[in-house]
């Protein structure tokens, strides 16, 4: 059996030599009406977002955010995590908006005093009692708190609400923390 002859050996191909094929197998997949006249500006940002993840990432991590207005042309890569701008909870204008290579810690915790996502009865017999449970919480809230903080984090992520407390302690520390992130941006 003949064996198959490539059209050309890819292992052999310089960087720049192969970043040009990649670029245009990915224009040649931007045939649309509607990005068909940038698919030179579009498969330069596909062939930048693909190769900035690891080898070890699968490539569903790349993603893209739809902001309504301004022109094709404004579009941009952002090499991380965008965020929207519309948090406005208690202590967000005090927290710094940016940071060089800064620990981020990843919860999946809730970081608020009120737990709606337990259903929960205590029966308590006097405010002594009330003040106890009252107390026990906030001082479960801090620890959880106290850690994040000694962690050296400056940017806290987590999947479950964090509430204007956790927010408020963030921002009085120099943290981060996005009060909305578990919903999808």
């Amino acid at each position: 059996m003949p064996s198959k002859k490539r059209l050309f050996e890819i292992d052999d191909m310089e960087k720049t030599e192969l970043r040009k094929l990649i670029e245009k197998c990915a224009a040649n997949t931007m045939g649309s009406k509607l990005i068909n006249q940038q698919k030179e500006f579009f498969s330069k940002m596909v062939v930048d977002a693909v190769l900035m993840i690891d080898d070890l990432l699968p490539l569903n991590v790349i993603g893209i955010k739809k902001v309504p207005g301004g022109a094709l042309e404004d579009t941009l890569l952002v090499a991380g995590v965008p965020f929207k701008k519309t948090f406005s909870n208690p202590g967000f204008e005090l927290q710094p908006k940016q940071y060089t290579n800064p620990k981020i810690a990843l919860l999946n915790i809730e970081l608020d005093l009120k737990s709606e996502r337990d259903n929960a009865e205590v029966h308590l017999d006097n405010d002594e009692e009330y003040q106890k449970v009252v107390y026990a919480e906030w001082t479960i809230l801090f620890d959880k708190l106290e850690k994040i903080y000694s962690s050296g984090a400056k940017i806290v992520l987590s999947k479950l609400p964090i509430g204007d407390d956790a927010t408020q302690y963030f921002a009085d520390h120099e943290m981060y923390s996005p009060a909305m992130f578990q919903k999808k941006i």
